[in-house]
C-alpha cells in the first residue's frame, strides 16, 4: 500500500510542526491543539496510527489522491470505514478525531486536524487549515492561506450565477474572507470588482453581491479561539 515517503515525511517534521506539531514526528511523542482530544487515538509512544491510505486512488488536477481507511475506532468512525481522499498523510493528523469521508478529498499542503471533519463532496487545497470543530462540507472548496477552526468560518452559496455553480466564502490566516467561485480565486473585495467588471448590474451581480454581504456577515474574523458557536453566547 502506499505510504508517505521520505519527503513526505520531512515535510511532516517540517511545515506541520509550525502548525503546533499535530502529527506524531516518530519521536515518541504528538501533541494536539488546545483542547484536543489524542489519547482515544493513541499515546503516542507505540507510532499507532489511526488510518492508512489504501491502493484505491484518483487523479485531481495532475495530483495522484488515495481513499483513507480508519485502523481504530475514533468518534464517530468505526474501525476498518473508508473515508475520503488525501495526496499525502501529512493531509490529515493521525492524533485528534478529525477526519475526511465521503468523496472529499484533501491536498498539496493543506491539513485537517484536531477534531474537524471534511465530508461530503468538499475539497481543501493549497496551504489551507482546517482545525478545531470546523466541518467544511457539501460543494465547498477552501484553499489558499484558509485558517479555519469554526463551522461558521466557511459559508457556500449555490447554485448561484450564469453557470449555476457555488461559490465558496472562507476565513483566512490573514484575517480577511477569501473567495472560491468557478476560475476565480483572491479576495472578498477582488470578488466584488471582478463581479461588477464582468456582470454589471445585471440579475447575476446582484446576487453575487448579495452574497458578499451575507458573507461579511457570517464569517467571524476573530485571532482567537472562541466558544461562543458551543454555547449560544450572542455579542
Amino acid at each position: 500500500m502506499p505510504r508517505a515517503d521520505r519527503n513526505t515525511r520531512m515535510w511532516l517534521l517540517g511545515s506541520v510542526r509550525d502548525r503546533s506539531a499535530l502529527l506524531h514526528d516518530g519521536c515518541g511523542g504528538c501533541a494536539g491543539g488546545a483542547g484536543d482530544d489524542t489519547n482515544d487515538v493513541w499515546d503516542g509512544g507505540n507510532g499507532m496510527k489511526k488510518y492508512e491510505l489504501t491502493a484505491e486512488s484518483i487523479v485531481k488536477f495532475g495530483r495522484t489522491l488515495f481513499r483513507i481507511k480508519a485502523l481504530v475506532a475514533f468518534g464517530n468512525v468505526e474501525e476498518g470505514e473508508l473515508g475520503g481522499f488525501v495526496e499525502q498523510e501529512g493531509n490529515l493528523a493521525q492524533s485528534g478525531k478529525a477526519w475526511v469521508s465521503g468523496n472529499a478529498w484533501v491536498s498539496g499542503n493543506a491539513v485537517v486536524s484536531g477534531n474537524a471533519v471534511v465530508s461530503g463532496n468538499a475539497v481543501v487545497s493549497g496551504n489551507a487549515w482546517v482545525r478545531g470543530k470546523a466541518w467544511v462540507r457539501g460543494k465547498a472548496w477552501v484553499g489558499g492561506n484558509a485558517e479555519i477552526f469554526k463551522t461558521s468560518h466557511c459559508l457556500v452559496v449555490g447554485p448561484i450565477g450564469s453557470r449555476n455553480d457555488f461559490t465558496t466564502f472562507f476565513r483566512t490566516k490573514y484575517l480577511t474572507i477569501g473567495v472560491k467561485c468557478g476560475c476565480f480565486r483572491g479576495d472578498i473585495d477582488q470578488f466584488f470588482e471582478a463581479v461588477e467588471k464582468t456582470h454589471g448590474n445585471n440579475k447575476y451581480a446582484r446576487a453575487y453581491k448579495a452574497a458578499i454581504a451575507l458573507a461579511k456577515l457570517q464569517i467571524d474574523l476573530g485571532e482567537e479561539d472562541s466558544d461562543e458557536e458551543e454555547t449560544g453566547k450572542e455579542s
